[in-house]
Order: C-alpha cells, then sequence, then structure tokens
C-alpha cells in the first residue's frame, strides 16, 4: 500500500501504534497508514477501498478479512472555510475534515507515543513532538494542552489509561491532573462509542489494573454506576472480591491464549448488585426467579444507557444469572437439562467463582465437578432421590367399645 501510493505520487507513512509497538519489540495488532492524497483520490488508487466516518473520513482498505486504514494529513483548524470542523458546546470535535501537511498533522494526533511516522523513503522515523524521548523514558504525554484536547474528545481520558496499563507507561503530570475534573464529559459521549472502548479496556488481558486505575481517577463511576454503588458497600471483602477474581480470571485466560468472552465479564460486572437487588424483593415476597428477572430488567436498563451492551451480551448475561439457583437442583431430570444448556460452561464457571469469593458451599461445586466428568450410571445414582421406606404404615386399630359384663367395663 504504501509504495504503490509512493507510485502514484503521494507521500505516505505508518504511523501510530503499529510504530509505537515495532519500537516496543512487539507485534502490532493493525497498521494505520497516513498520506497527503485525499480519501477519493485513495479510492482510485485502491478498488478495494470503501471510505467511512463522518467525523473523520478514512479510507478502508480491505485485504480478505485485514482491512488497513489510510487517513489523510489533518490540517491546521486555526482557519476554516466551510463547516468541514465543528465543536459542540462543550468543545467536542464532531467533524473535522482538515486536511493539510504531516507537520501540521502530528499536532492533530493524541499522544506523543503515538505520533511517530515511517517513512518507507528512507526508513526513518520522524519525530516531531519528542514521541522517542518519552518512548525511552515510558512517558505517556498528550500533545498541546491537556484540557483542551480532553475536551476535544473525552475518550482520550479512557484511552490515558488503557495506553498506560497496556504499555507499562507513566502518566505525565500534566496528563493526569485534569482527568478527575472532566470525568464527567464522558456522560456525553454516545453509549455504542463507549461499548467498544469498553471492550478494548477489559479484554486485553489487563482488566484487573485497568479497573483499579479507572476507579483511582474517578472514571469507572461513569461507565459501570451501578457496580461503583455496590463496591461502596463491603462486608469481608465482599463484593470487590468477586469482581477482582474475575478480572484477573480473564486476564490470565488471555496470557494463555483463551477465548474471553464480553458477556461473562459484564455479567461478573452487574452481579453483586443484581443479587442485592434481587433479594431486597425476594424479602418482600417475591418469587426467586421473578425477583431475579426483575433485577436483571433494572440492572441491565440503567446500564446500557451508560454503555449500549448488544442483545446478544444481555441476553447471555441473563442467562449465567438465571442458571446459579438451577445448580442448587440435583436430583430428578433437572441437572441433565442444565448441563445441556449452552451457557452451562460459563454459568459453571461463575459458580466457581461465587463458591470462592461468596461462601458457597464447596460441595456444591464438586458435586457439579464430578456429575461432568461422570459416565451414565454414574450420574444416574448421583441424581436419585433420597430413598423412602417400602414398608406400608401400620393400620390402627380402633379401640374396641366396652359391652356390658366385660371385666374391664368402666366402674359407675
Amino acid at each position: 500500500m504504501l509504495y504503490r501510493l509512493k507510485k502514484s505520487g503521494f507521500e505516505a507513512y505508518l504511523v501510530g501504534g503499529c510504530v509505537r509497538d515495532l519500537l516496543l519489540g512487539r507485534e502490532p495488532k493493525d497498521f494505520d497508514v497516513v498520506t497527503d492524497a485525499h480519501p477519493e483520490q485513495v479510492r482510485k488508487i485502491f478498488r478495494n477501498c470503501r471510505l467511512v466516518g463522518r467525523r473523520f473520513r478514512l479510507a478502508h482498505v480491505h485485504f480478505g478479512r485485514e482491512i488497513i486504514e489510510v487517513a489523510t494529513f489533518r490540517g491546521n483548524a486555526g482557519e476554516v472555510p466551510d463547516d468541514d470542523l465543528l465543536l459542540n458546546d462543550e468543545g467536542r470535535l464532531v467533524r473535522d475534515n482538515i486536511y493539510g501537511t504531516i507537520e501540521e498533522d502530528v499536532w492533530r494526533r493524541d499522544f506523543t507515543v503515538n505520533s511517530l511516522y515511517y517513512n518507507i523513503r528512507d526508513f526513518s522515523v520522524t519525530d516531531y513532538v519528542g514521541g522517542m524521548a518519552d518512548h525511552t523514558t515510558g512517558t505517556l504525554r498528550l500533545i498541546g494542552d491537556p484540557e483542551i484536547r480532553y475536551r476535544e474528545d473525552p475518550v482520550r481520558m479512557l484511552r490515558a489509561i488503557r495506553f498506560a496499563v497496556k504499555l507499562g507507561f507513566t502518566l505525565h503530570p500534566d496528563c493526569e491532573k485534569p482527568i478527575a475534573d472532566l470525568a464527567e464529559l464522558l456522560y456525553h459521549i454516545p453509549p455504542a462509542r463507549l461499548f467498544d472502548e469498553a471492550i478494548k479496556l477489559f479484554l486485553s488481558g489487563h482488566a484487573l489494573q485497568t479497573f483499579e486505575m479507572l476507579r483511582h481517577y474517578g472514571l469507572f463511576q461513569i461507565l459501570f454506576p451501578a457496580v461503583e454503588r455496590s463496591l461502596s458497600v463491603e462486608e469481608q471483602g465482599f463484593p470487590r472480591l468477586f469482581l477482582v477474581r474475575a478480572l484477573e480470571n480473564s486476564d490470565s485466560r488471555v496470557a494463555e491464549g483463551k477465548t474471553v468472552t464480553a458477556y461473562f465479564l459484564f455479567a461478573a460486572f452487574l452481579w453483586d448488585a443484581v443479587k442485592t437487588y434481587a433479594e431486597e424483593q425476594i424479602e418482600k415476597g417475591v418469587p426467586e426467579n421473578i425477583a431475579f428477572q426483575a433485577a436483571a430488567n433494572e440492572l441491565i436498563a440503567e446500564q446500557v444507557k451508560r454503555i449500549s451492551l448488544p442483545r446478544q451480551i444481555t441476553l447471555a448475561m441473563r442467562e449465567v444469572w438465571s442458571l446459579q439457583p438451577r445448580f442448587e437442583r440435583r436430583q430428578g431430570s433437572k441437572p441433565y437439562r442444565l448441563l445441556n444448556h449452552p451457557r452451562f460452561r460459563a454459568a459453571y464457571d461463575f459458580l466457581l467463582l461465587r463458591i470462592e469469593t461468596e461462601g458457597v458451599d464447596p460441595e456444591l461445586g464438586e458435586w457439579w465437578t464430578q456429575f461432568q466428568a461422570a459416565g451414565e450410571s454414574e450420574q444416574k445414582k448421583m441424581t436419585q432421590p433420597a430413598q423412602k421406606s417400602n414398608r406400608k404404615p401400620l393400620k390402627r386399630r380402633r379401640p374396641r367399645p366396652n359391652k356390658p359384663g366385660n371385666a374391664d367395663t368402666a366402674k359407675d
């Protein structure tokens, strides 16, 4: 792609995370290209190209399942000839299609370590903002005035946390200072966009540390208000210990190359809030299954106002929660039906976390672990109801009425 753009008479560079990761000795997950060609010109060069984006007009060039993102150099927004640049009342950019040069483009990027350009003409790295020095010292620093940059796009606060944790870098004091005061700007970000950011934050293998940093800077309560409320009420380390173990489990799976499902992690986030709400309803006389359904409805409805969880995720979360009481039913055909449920494995893992952190009887987990591995005959024995006596109860004889003249006739 770089050479084809060059052959067509355009400048083209690798930029951003791919250059940063290569310098760290890591394999980039994706590659971003920046060029002086406008999106329409890129589309003429590559037939497998689609133009996307409203705020930033981008070219996505498809190679099978791979997508290479091509952006045009951003220009100086100081003088805007038309409505290509638009800010809302909070100072957030909602449209930005001002094109310029590479020297202008660098000042429109977020962090210095993400603003390094690899040039194929002489195989050099171009650095305008001290990104190489920050890269060497492990410092994450915003380009320009941090408060202005956060107001332009409040999601940069979440990106700052994510990059600091992922790279093992330290937030520059100027970069971290405004976060607490500007955290509420995230309320103005569409929930769908926050879902994309939440996936990057918690499913990349650094969920626990990310969680701790988000709470430290007051950002977590914006994303998960119900969870923050439940975390503020702890008894003997609960409920926080449950969530911590779930996050640790997620990180371990990523480290081992195993898959991590978003619904399991979101179910773990909201579990204590759902359980508390359901217990309150049960105390009022509401049946257990209805109480948990009402709790799930209430908490999910609140959560999607902040992070727009897709329907398939919320349905899976409900199933994991609703299966928890069914583990108590271990006789007859019910264990077989539960074992064949599509969400059994996730619900079982969820149960093991509860046993570890909530004081649920370990015997319950041992029984289900054994039941899964047992043969058909052993499973049948395990699910048999308690034996009842086969002896028929003795019939009580009615007392014979006393007849006159009998020896036991009652005395007058």
